[in-house]
């Protein structure tokens, strides 16, 4: 049997995008990363929430219909009631107080002092992506912040987040992460993630922080793993995508896409140095 994969409080735990054709976004996302889907949400909701799963596993949702499409990226908490205090009195909002999804668990949405939107997630039956950073699932939500130090200085206070500028990017940790995914799901991973080009730390990252472009409103940006990023940047212009950048570097080729509804996302293929 599979270990069910947990986040520990503080850690991102769970990524969906809010759109206005739900069929739309599983037709384009289902295109692209491969995904198949299954309903969550009772036939009497007023809404759909459908559950996009790699190999049987967990990979996001979609839920709508909304005004606008957006992919949004919770926290996960062991008490989204006080972690909600938390939020405000840290200087953030309360968009939508702790709501019940079923007996998945219970959400909140939040906006931190700069109107960024992000949501807790208090864990029951759903504990949170259950597959990432294999090629078609979640790798990292970053946060692209108007002023990044004031941000880290909130979800410092909020979650307990380690913010380390390695040089050429500022990594954000969940300290003891490592450790957990070491004796839950990954026990391999200080020996994978060890040697000279591995930042101190980096079994706890779990995302990055970066100034928002000069054009960008600031939001928690969302990335998937791909097997090879020009295949996905064909595939999502063939299903009425638009890229809207790319970038190859030593490590990985990316691709910024816009979805058929107007979220946006990228697209990263790892590519590690040759030994």
């Amino acid at each position: 049997m599979t270990e069910v994969r947990t986040y520990p409080a503080g850690v991102t735990s769970w990524v969906d995008i809010e759109c206005g054709d739900v069929d739309g976004a599983k037709a384009f996302y289902g295109g692209i990363f491969g995904w198949i889907f299954e309903d969550a949400a009772p036939p009497s909701a007023p809404y759909r929430y459908v559950i996009a799963q790699l190999d049987g596993k967990d990979a996001a949702g979609i839920g709508g219909p909304f005004d606008r499409a957006v992919w949004n990226t919770y926290v996960a908490v062991d008490d989204a009631a006080a972690a909600a205090e938390r939020v405000t009195r840290a200087g953030g909002k309360i968009l939508e107080p702790p709501t019940p999804a079923g007996q998945a668990g219970i959400s909140v949405a939040c906006a931190d002092p700069f109107g960024v939107k992000f949501s807790l997630w208090q864990a029951k039956y759903r504990k949170g992506a259950q597959i990432t950073n294999a090629p078609g699932s979640w790798n990292f939500s970053d946060l692209h912040a108007a002023d990044p130090a004031a941000s880290a200085a909130f979800y410092t206070d909020v979650f307990g987040w380690s913010i380390d500028d390695i040089g050429y990017a500022i990594m954000i940790r969940r300290p003891g992460y490592g450790d957990h995914l070491a004796a839950t799901v990954d026990p391999d991973i200080f020996e994978r993630q060890s040697g000279d080009f591995v930042p101190p730390g980096f079994s706890d990252a779990i995302g990055w922080l970066a100034p928002a472009g000069d054009t960008e409103t600031p939001n928690w940006h969302v990335s998937f793993a791909v097997a090879d990023r020009d295949d996905t940047v064909a595939a999502a212009e063939r299903l009425g995508g638009i890229v809207l950048s790319g970038n190859d570097s030593e490590w990985t080729k990316s691709a910024v896409i816009r979805d058929p509804q107007g979220a946006e996302f990228t697209a990263s293929q790892f590519t590690p140095p040759s030994a």
